[in-house]
């Protein structure tokens, strides 16, 4: 063979290369895009150019067609024909329709167009189906499209709602689709389950190349099921909308799977995507994961937690600082928050303040009354607030007697009231436990606002829930990754080492200091009788002050002339 036909192989190599499962990049601007079933293909889309998609060689089998396109947050649109409607059309991150094939079909067409001005990177693969396979979303009567296999996405800070069209029964070609609502028996749709699914990606990526990848994972049914979790199913009296926790800056994949328990067959929807935060924004996107002000924060907050964390117990009175600060905080930020629609920077402001002020008190407090059992109340309640979180983190807080806002606040309290009951009789474990465990979590909430970590969401979904009425609806199950192993391997041993430390280093001394205001008194009353005593001599403090006060005015007087200033006496 020649250098010319080794060159023309060369290049054809270079075109139809494949690489895991999905094909190499094709520039739409080249003219025609072919499919092939169940291929995916890389390319780029043009605002200004309005590509033809085209599947040959469909086999006589399939009944019907799913084509689906993907791209990271840029636009794009679906069609059947150039000619734009919203009944046969969808514009989005993730969109698909559906292709009922004619009897003796083997060509289908669908055209491709960019929304915004800029060049998109889009990944989209055909997918068939047979008579026996469900049809997804054949029973719309919500959204636009006669047949609507979408995953709708919608999110907002507390919440991410997913919604899809109720699927329809599968029929050959050429047959006309069964009836949607005419019966509710076994030959009709209402026979049909809805499997939902999540899928999370990797952890601080957001880069487009990994998304991409991903989402082949979720676009078949033998795929999504091996790789995602399934979250709940639903029948068809359900609604189709379900809930979940926003996990702002960390990528989901959501998909459905519809299957037909008599005949054990499935189908897949089209899967969607969010971070649950826009990489458009000037403020708050998804490259920067927390405001300046949340890092300044949560950053002074992890040093005086790290200081409480190894040394609290010998520092009682900055640790009581410390617990009242949390304990005033929370439910001032929950108040204004439900109350006022100030910014979020100037509530963070207000809640510096107030836990201060409540950690003052608290301090002052102990130091008039010496209530020890009051304080050790507020320790014991701080500890058995982040023990009852860490309850509801795991899948029981999924469990659907949760639910219920009454249930589930009620037996949080019950679980964080019940830790200082059990240490009531080892007030000074309980309190090294809590400089411990409370200190070192504060570190995990200053690295949440730099990168994502799951382990925030242990207090996170505790304020969402507080902060938000209808959070009681949505899943909170979270991802843990790499990531987040070597965090909560951190926060262990960060807590670990200061119990330890501080264990060892109080033994053999007084479990608490002795009442302030009782000090100061005795110590008042010996300075008065004892006049032996130096500081018994020494004027009141009213008096010094007068005295500072009389010698600082005195520097800003004309100085008095010499001399007798009084008139002589005749």
């Amino acid at each position: 063979m020649g250098p010319l036909g080794l060159l023309v192989l060369a290049v054809l190599a270079s075109e139809r290369g494949v690489a895991g499962g999905a094909e190499t990049v094709w520039n739409s601007s080249e003219g025609l895009l072919e499919f092939s079933l169940g291929k995916f293909r890389y390319f780029k889309l043009n605002r200004s150019f309005t590509e033809e998609a085209v599947l040959h060689d469909i086999s006589s089998n399939a009944t019907f067609l799913i084509f689906q396109i993907h791209s990271q947050y840029q636009n794009t649109t679906v069609s059947f024909p150039k000619d734009l409607l919203p009944s046969n059309s969808a514009t989005g991150t993730d969109k698909g329709l559906v292709s009922l094939l004619r009897p003796e079909q083997s060509m289908c067409t669908w055209y491709l167009e960019a929304s915004d001005a800029k060049p998109v990177q889009t990944v989209a693969v055909p997918l068939s189906y047979t008579e026996r396979d469900p049809v997804p979303g054949g029973c719309n009567l919500e959204f636009d499209l006669d047949i609507d296999p979408n995953v709708y996405l919608e999110y907002n800070f507390f919440e991410t709602v997913i919604r899809f069209a109720p699927a329809n029964l599968g029929f050959a070609r050429g047959t006309d689709p069964p009836p949607c609502d005419v019966g509710t028996g076994r030959d009709s749709r209402w026979r049909l389950q809805y499997d939902v699914y999540q899928y999370y990606l990797p952890e601080n990526d957001l880069t487009e190349k990994v998304l991409l990848k991903h989402l082949q994972r979720m676009a078949e049914v033998p795929q999504v099921k091996a790789n995602a979790i399934k979250v709940v199913t639903l029948t068809a009296n359900d609604k189709t909308h379900i809930y979940f926790s926003s996990l702002r800056g960390q990528g989901v994949i959501y998909n459905v799977i519809v299957w037909d328990p008599l005949l054990n067959t499935s189908a897949a929807y089209v899967p969607a995507h969010t971070y649950a935060c826009s990489f458009e924004a000037v403020e708050g996107n998804c490259s920067s994961p927390g405001r300046v002000s949340t890092k300044v924060f949560f950053t002074f907050f992890a040093l005086l937690g790290l200081f409480i964390c190894f040394f609290g117990h010998r520092f009682w009175k900055t640790e009581l600082f410390f617990i009242g600060f949390i304990f005033m905080g929370f439910f001032f930020y929950i108040l204004i928050t439900r109350l006022t629609p100030i910014k979020y920077d100037v509530r963070l402001i207000l809640t510096a303040i107030a836990g201060s002020i409540g950690g003052i008190f608290l301090v002052a407090t102990w130091w008039r009354f010496g209530l020890l059992i009051l304080c050790m109340l507020f320790v014991g309640l701080v500890l058995g607030f982040l023990v009852s979180s860490v309850t509801f983190f795991t899948p029981l807080g999924n469990l659907k007697v949760f639910r219920d806002d009454c249930v589930f606040w009620v037996t949080f309290s019950c679980i964080a009231v019940f830790i200082p009951v059990v240490f009531m009789g080892c007030l000074r474990i309980l309190n090294i436990l809590t400089c411990g465990i409370i200190g070192s979590y504060s570190v995990v909430l200053a690295i949440d606002s730099y990168m994502f970590t799951s382990l925030s969401y242990i207090t996170l979904n505790v304020l969402k829930r507080a902060l938000n009425t209808d959070f009681h609806r949505a899943f909170t199950n979270v991802p843990f990754q790499t990531n987040d192993f070597i965090i909560l391997a951190v926060w262990g041993m960060v807590a670990v080492s200061g119990i330890t430390l501080q264990i060892r280093r109080e033994r053999g001394r007084p479990f608490f200091p002795p009442h302030p205001y009782k000090l100061w008194k005795r110590e008042r009353e010996r300075r008065v009788t004892n006049i032996l005593d130096p500081s018994y001599h020494v004027p009141p403090l009213r008096e010094r002050l007068h005295g500072q006060l009389t010698q600082i005015k005195g520097l800003f007087q004309k100085a008095q002339p010499a001399g007798e200033r009084t008139p002589l006496l005749l």
